[in-house]
């Protein structure tokens, strides 16, 4: 099985025992740096996915928490290679199929070769990159395809029918389908429109379908429930573990089963 198999492998799972995938967001290295490996299997010990930021000094996509977060742990010398180098020392290593959600600059500086290289000795399953517009991805999706890594796109519910279809196409491991145009952080409500998009997005799509942006808690997750086949949450999730909470535990009351 391929790396970006793996990714729809986990969710299909998660489908089959009746919930929703949780792809779970920390930004790597926040709050502390000497953390993050510990953070990390306690994630993976409730998650489906783990979706890692890599810090970046202009993070345009994301709202106020992760902003703050990303500066902190740029702060603390968190960088793309330290992540990877981090990654692959790791032992054992996580089973939880690892996401790499990057701004293109990283990348770019690392150079998207070495990049895939290095992805894959890290056993990272593949990267999203909400910089990077669809029609500009041809090099990254060629040098992560050839190691067998995904590139997961993005559609918002303004994507046109057209483009929309050739994203679904084109996209490995899921579609990552943002919720409302805007930053991450909110707090999201569910009307009709959404769902409508969502199963819109679910009828094209070849892959699974993860809604991301602005979902907080149980009650959003239950009514994606049936629309989607995960949701991502990071903002939630990184004020747990801003606050010293337990994000193992606190992801598991998303599925009603805090005390599993």
């Amino acid at each position: 099985m391929n790396a970006h198999e793996r990714i729809g492998a986990a969710i299909a799972a998660a489908n089959a025992r009746g919930e929703p995938a949780l792809v779970a967001y920390l930004t790597a290295g926040f709050p502390r740096r000497e953390r993050f490996e510990a953070d990390l299997r306690r994630i993976a010990a409730a998650a489906d996915v783990i979706e890692i930021g890599v810090p970046f000094t202009d993070p345009m996509a994301d709202g106020v928490t992760v902003q703050r977060s990303s500066r902190i742990a740029l702060e603390q010398g968190v960088s793309l290679r330290w992540i990877l180098q981090t990654l692959e020392a790791m032992s054992p290593p996580v089973t939880t199929p690892l996401l790499l959600m990057s701004y293109l600059n990283p990348l770019l500086a690392f150079g998207l070769e070495p990049l895939a290289r290095a992805a894959e000795h890290a056993a990272v399953a593949g990267l999203i990159v909400p910089d990077l517009p669809f029609d500009e991805g041809d090099a990254l999706h060629e040098a992560l395809s050839a190691r067998g890594l995904a590139l997961v796109q993005m559609v918002t519910p303004v994507t046109p029918a057209e483009r929309l279809k050739r994203i679904c196409e084109r996209s490995r491991g899921f579609i990552y389908a943002v919720t409302a145009t805007g930053t991450t952080g909110r707090n999201l409500s569910v009307p009709a429109e959404l769902t409508d998009y969502l199963d819109r997005v679910r009828r094209l799509a070849p892959v699974p379908v993860c809604a991301g942006f602005g979902i907080r808690g149980r009650e959003q997750l239950e009514r994606l429930r049936g629309h989607v086949d995960g949701v991502v949450i990071g903002s939630a999730l990184v004020e747990v573990l801003e606050q010293g909470g337990d994000p193992a535990q606190w992801l598991r009351t998303l599925r009603g089963r805090a005390g599993v």
